[in-house]
């Protein structure tokens, strides 16, 4: 009788220990389902080239923006010219400058795959220059609307790459637009 209880006391905790180490392993609770159109911040930098009529000037480029949900965010951006390019005009030789730009965007993104979403986007911009001939600098400045396309991939879900296009059409008479092309490093917050 004895060895009988001992067999079932035995048993029993051969059942019991794996449950209770089970327990102890258990994955914790799932955590509260997010919003999935809370905003998620990110930010961008990088180059920017813009050619005007064959003017080619280039540009640091930082962005801060934020995406509402998976489909539309809003960034701002700016860039800081830091080089010049040569035209003549009236057969005077004239250095252009690109000194700022500023614009604001309103951002459609299509996500194609998990890390990889398409975007286009339509905002304002003012750009400010100089330009220098003869001993003369004036001050160069244009408001613009600017509509352009890209496309963005994130390696780990939080850095990555952007590429984008944006054409700056300038409200001044006269004015040519700029073509924009921009690499950048994204970071998410």
């Amino acid at each position: 009788m004895r060895i009988s209880t001992i067999a079932v006391s035995a048993a029993l905790l051969a059942l019991a220990l794996p449950a209770a180490a089970l327990a102890q392993t258990a994955a914790p609770p799932p955590a509260p389902a997010t919003n999935p159109y809370s905003p998620s911040f990110y930010g961008t930098l990088g180059y920017m080239g813009t050619d005007i009529d064959g003017i080619d000037l280039s540009s640091i480029q930082a962005r801060l923006g934020a995406r509402f949900g998976r489909y539309i965010g809003i960034e701002g951006e700016g860039s800081w010219g830091v080089d010049n390019d040569k035209t003549f005009i009236g057969g005077n030789e004239v250095k252009l400058k690109q000194d700022s730009q500023e614009a604001i965007y309103g951002v459609g993104f299509l996500p194609i795959m998990p890390n990889f979403d398409l975007l286009a986007r339509v905002g304002y911009g003012h750009t400010s220059g100089t330009g220098s001939v003869e001993g003369v600098t004036p001050s160069l400045k244009g408001d613009s609307w600017n509509y352009g396309v890209g496309g963005q991939y994130l390696f780990d879900g939080k850095n990555g790459v952007r590429v984008d296009y944006t054409r700056e059409s300038f409200q001044a008479r006269g004015s040519d637009d700029a073509n924009v092309w921009s690499v950048a490093y994204v970071r998410k917050f």
